[in-house]
């Protein structure tokens, strides 16, 4: 057994505080293409990534955050969890949320800060590095447990290189504008963003990890 892999898994948290120093290109090949080792059906590798750095993605973060301070509706590409969790799902989702934003000095009640918040998504929490995925528009759902194995590569060699990351559905909402703004079709479907960058280790938000799930309370043993 590799402890040092197990280390790497359980050291992977949302990082959304970064330096202003740059991420090496040649680094993030060597994640990436260890990283495309991830299973596929028949080796398909159906997955794809644009990495957007310097002035492209400055550019993109503008253009995102202005959509986002001209209230333009959200309209993601597929549905990322149920209309209603159950409550078991639901406390843990309440709890992370109460967490980042406590981590961050923001009250609850503070309407504008909690916007702000919601608003540095589009920045990318100031990562020097954007990742963006994505699949042909006919993806099945089968796809999707690919592209998350391929991800989740791509976090983990981050973290054994010394960086950090923060995978966001949430600026999927603006598929079309990404896809605009990158030269991409309209068959391409946008999975997430991925943050990648140096975290800042000042940064409290970066100290915030949520409580995970006892291993009794997702696992069944047969014997």
């Amino acid at each position: 057994m590799n402890v040092d892999v197990l280390s790497a898994i359980t050291a992977r948290h949302c990082k959304r505080a970064y330096m202003d120093r740059p991420v090496p290109m040649a680094l993030l090949q060597d994640v990436l293409a260890a990283a495309a080792h991830a299973p596929s059906t028949r080796n398909t590798q159906l997955w794809q990534v644009a990495v957007v750095t310097g002035a492209a993605r400055t550019r993109l973060a503008a253009r995102l955050c202005a959509d986002f301070d001209a209230d333009e509706p959200v309209r993601p590409d597929y549905v990322n969890r149920p209309p209603v969790l159950d409550p078991p799902y639901l406390a843990r989702a309440e709890a992370a949320g109460v967490g980042v934003l406590k981590a961050r000095g923001i009250e609850r009640g503070d309407a504008q800060a909690r916007r702000a918040h919601l608003r540095d998504n589009y920045r990318f929490y100031g990562a020097p590095v954007v990742m963006i995925l994505h699949v042909p528009a006919n993806a099945a759902s089968g796809t999707f447990l690919e592209i998350g194995c391929f991800l989740q590569n791509i976090m983990l060699g981050l973290v054994a290189c010394g960086l950090g990351s923060c995978p966001q559905y949430s600026v999927a909402g603006y598929s079309a504008r990404i896809r605009a703004e990158l030269g991409m079709s309209a068959d391409r479907l946008i999975v997430c963003s991925l943050a990648v960058g140096y975290p800042d280790p000042q940064a409290p938000v970066n100290a915030f990890v949520p409580e995970r799930a006892s291993l009794a309370e997702y696992t069944r043993w047969y014997e």
